[in-house]
């Protein structure tokens, strides 16, 4: 008999299987998708902790800018990992 987890995992399977290779070529294109938008995210933040410390007088401006930043990595991020589905499903290499 069979465990609940080992039944989850099956079916998980069935949905996703999990033994997708990657080429050389996506590899490489995954790579350089996490270095472009580590630093776009870097970057962004290196711009609103900047205006941030800036506005350290007016609290109501920098919680705005606090959430613009949390914002902002989210939809870097996003974006980031439909991008790299893209390339592992082969539609861009």
């Amino acid at each position: 008999m069979k465990s609940s987890y080992e039944l989850a995992m099956e079916r998980l399977n069935k949905n996703t299987p999990a033994n997708t290779k990657l080429t050389a070529k996506q590899k490489k294109a995954l790579a350089e998708l996490d270095s472009r938008y580590a630093a776009k995210i870097a970057e962004r933040e290196i711009a609103l902790n900047g205006q941030i410390a800036s506005s350290a007088d007016d609290v109501a401006k920098e919680e705005s800018l606090r959430e613009q930043l949390v914002f902002d990595r989210k939809k870097l991020q996003a974006e980031l990992e439909d991008k790299k589905q893209r390339v592992r499903d082969g539609k861009d290499v």
